[in-house]
């Protein structure tokens, strides 16, 4: 069984995709996506989210289930490692997960993450400090790090 859950988020609507009681997608919601009726996995998932917008949650717990090459899932993995608040340029995860020249497939990884804000590839930025792309849109990465930012301890 799948469906579709919308979030109106603090920085716009996100569509949470689920399949068979994981999370597949977490992304900017489409505007044609129709919401299913909530159940026990949306109502986790939205709870996390809104403890995430009020600065009190740092990790997510809810389940997913991730669909990418194996460099991908290394590139995700790496991703969840860095902590709540702090920056990593894409030559830093590259080095962390041994390919040290390959900050580009990193990039392309990093825009093939499923489920952002959760895995928080926002997080990512470039070698000068530079906030560079995301799916989210480049406002949405910048208020998600201030939110991150002005909530560490």
């Amino acid at each position: 069984m799948k469906g579709t859950a919308i979030y109106p988020s603090p920085v716009g609507d996100i569509q949470l995709d689920w399949e068979d009681g994981a999370v597949t997608a977490l992304k900017n919601a489409d505007r044609a996506a129709k919401a299913d009726v909530p159940n026990e996995l949306t109502r986790l998932v939205f709870r996390q989210l809104d403890e995430y917008f009020a600065g009190t949650r740092k990790a997510f717990d809810f389940p997913y289930r991730l669909h990418g090459t194996p460099f991908q899932e290394r590139v995700w993995a790496a991703l969840r490692e860095i902590p709540y608040g702090e920056t990593r340029s894409y030559k830093d995860i590259a080095e962390a997960i041994g390919h040290p020249k390959a900050f580009r497939a990193v990039g392309m990884a990093n825009h093939a993450n499923p489920i952002f804000i959760a895995i928080p590839c926002h997080r990512v930025i470039g070698a000068s400090g530079s906030l560079v792309g995301y799916g989210g849109g480049l406002e949405m990465k910048k208020a998600l790090l201030e939110l991150e930012r002005s909530n560490r301890e």
